[in-house]
C-alpha cells in the first residue's frame, strides 16, 4: 500500500527537481510544524467510557492559520492526517488564499455510533484540542463522515470554553449558524470551474464523465456537468458503480441511494465495479472518493483524457508517470479541489467582520480565485514541460518562499 506521506513528499522533491527552491524552504516543509495527538473519552450511551484516538497536524503557518478537515474513519492514521496536511498547505498557496495547512483526525467508524455518541466524540475533540485551535491560530472544516452538524457542535463546545464568540474557528457549519451560503457545493463547482478553464487547452468541449465517489463532492460534481449539458456516463459509491453509454440523471440516481442504500438494481445500468469505473473509455475522470485508486498497476489501463482529481491524493507518484508519459492530463487534487478550503476562507471572513454574503456573491468569488490560478498552473506547465501537478507545487512553493522571505 501506498503510504500517502511518501507520495506528498515524493510530490514535493519533483517539484524542486523541476525548478529549483532553496533546500531549507524543502526541509521545512518536509515535517509538520506540529503533530498533536489526544486520547478522547466518549461516555457510550450504555454508560462504558471508550476512548478515541485523535490527530491534529499543523502543517505550516507561514501564509496563515492552519487550515484543513477533521475526518472520522476507521483507518485514519497519522502518515494519512501528514500528507492530507501537507497537500492541503499546498492547495490553500495554489488558491492563494491567506491561510496555512493542517488536518485532523479521529480513529472511529461513525456509522456504529448513536447520534448522541457521535455528538460526545465530536465535543470531546474540541475539549482535547481547544488550547490548539483559534481564529488566528487553526480553522478546522469537515471533511470525510463529518458534517455542518458536527461543526455546530464543536463550535458551541468552543465556544463555551474561550467565550470565542465569533465562530469562525470552524468552518463548514450550517448556514443559519454563520455557515457559508455555497459551501456544500463548492468543491465540486470549484472542479468544474477548473475543467471550464482547461477544456479548451486539452482539446475537449461536450464530454463524457465517469464519476467515482457519491459524497458531497462527488454527488455535486455529477449534477453540475450534467446541468451543464456533459453526459455522466459513470457513478458509483464504496461498493460499486453503474454504467449506461447513453447517460445518468444524477438526481435520479441519487434519489435511488438514498432510498435504497446501494445503487444495486438500478433500471437500465450495466453494474461495473469501481477498478472497472477506473478504466472506462471516457473524455474526463472524476476520481472523488479517496486516495490511491490510480497507481502504477492501473495508470496503463485509464482510457480518459483528462483526470479531474477531486478527492485528495487519488493518483500515486509512480501513476502520475504513467498517465503524463501516455499525454493524459491530470488536474491535480491541490488545484482541482480547492473550491471547498475557498469558500471555508471566504466563511472565516464574514465571521470575522460579521458579514453575510449571497450564494451568488460567493460563487462569483470562488469562479474569480481558482480561474486564474488554473490558467498559471497551465502556463507553468507548458513553461517547464511538466504535468500540471509539478506545475502547481512550482507556484505553491514560489508563494510560501515569499512567505518565509517575509516572515524572517
Amino acid at each position: 500500500m501506498t503510504n500517502p506521506f511518501e507520495s506528498a513528499l515524493r510530490q514535493l522533491n519533483n517539484a524542486q527537481k523541476a525548478k529549483s527552491f532553496p533546500s531549507d524552504l524543502i526541509e521545512r516543509l518536509s515535517k509538520a510544524e506540529r503533530e498533536i495527538t489526544v486520547s478522547i473519552p466518549v461516555t457510550m450511551d450504555d454508560g462504558r467510557l471508550c476512548f478515541f484516538e485523535g490527530y491534529r497536524v499543523q502543517h505550516c503557518g507561514l501564509r496563515g492559520p492552519y487550515k484543513g478537515g477533521i475526518r472520522f474513519h476507521p483507518e485514519a492514521d497519522i502518515d494519512e492526517v501528514r500528507a492530507l496536511a501537507l497537500w492541503m498547505t499546498m492547495k490553500t498557496a495554489v488558491a492563494d488564499i491567506p491561510m496555512g495547512g493542517g488536518k485532523g483526525g479521529v480513529v472511529v467508524d461513525p456509522n456504529v455510533l448513536s447520534k448522541t455518541e457521535l455528538e460526545r466524540l465530536s465535543r470531546g475533540f474540541v475539549r482535547s484540542l481547544y488550547r490548539d485551535l483559534g481564529p488566528d491560530v487553526d480553522v478546522p472544516a469537515p471533511d470525510v463522515n463529518t458534517t455542518p452538524e458536527i461543526m455546530a457542535w464543536m463550535v458551541d463546545e468552543y465556544q463555551k470554553l474561550t467565550g470565542d464568540a465569533t465562530g469562525a474557528t470552524f468552518t463548514g457549519k450550517p448556514v443559519d449558524q454563520g455557515g457559508s451560503e455555497g459551501r456544500g457545493a463548492a468543491t465540486g463547482l470549484g472542479g468544474f470551474y477548473v475543467f471550464e478553464a482547461l477544456k479548451e487547452k486539452v482539446g475537449l468541449e461536450k464530454v463524457t464523465v465517469a464519476i467515482q465517489g457519491m459524497g458531497n463532492v462527488g454527488g455535486h460534481a455529477a449534477k453540475i456537468f450534467h446541468q451543464h449539458g456533459h453526459k455522466v456516463v459513470a457513478m458509483s459509491d464504496s461498493k460499486g458503480g453503474i454504467y449506461n453509454e447513453n447517460g445518468l440523471d444524477p438526481v435520479a440516481v441519487e434519489n435511488y441511494k438514498n432510498e435504497h442504500r446501494t445503487l444495486s438494481g438500478f433500471p437500465d445500468v450495466k453494474a461495473i465495479t469501481n477498478n472497472e469505473l477506473l478504466e472506462l473509455a471516457v473524455d474526463v475522470l472524476v476520481p472523488a472518493a479517496l486516495e490511491n485508486q490510480l497507481t502504477k498497476d492501473n495508470a496503463q489501463k485509464v482510457s480518459a483524457k483528462m483526470i479531474l482529481e477531486l478527492a485528495n491524493g487519488p493518483t500515486t507518484p509512480e501513476a502520475d508517470e504513467i498517465l503524463h508519459s501516455r499525454g493524459i492530463s491530470v488536474a491535480p487534487d491541490i488545484l482541482a479541489n480547492a473550491g471547498g478550503v475557498i469558500v471555508s476562507t471566504f466563511e472565516w471572513e464574514q465571521n470575522k467582520t460579521k458579514a453575510h454574503w449571497t450564494e451568488e456573491e460567493v460563487l462569483a468569488k470562488l469562479k474569480d480565485t481558482l480561474v486564474p490560478q488554473a490558467e498559471l498552473v497551465w502556463q507553468q506547465s507548458k513553461e517547464l514541460n511538466v504535468p500540471m501537478r509539478v506545475a502547481a507545487y512550482v507556484v505553491a512553493l514560489e508563494r510560501l518562499l515569499n512567505a518565509q522571505g517575509k516572515g524572517e
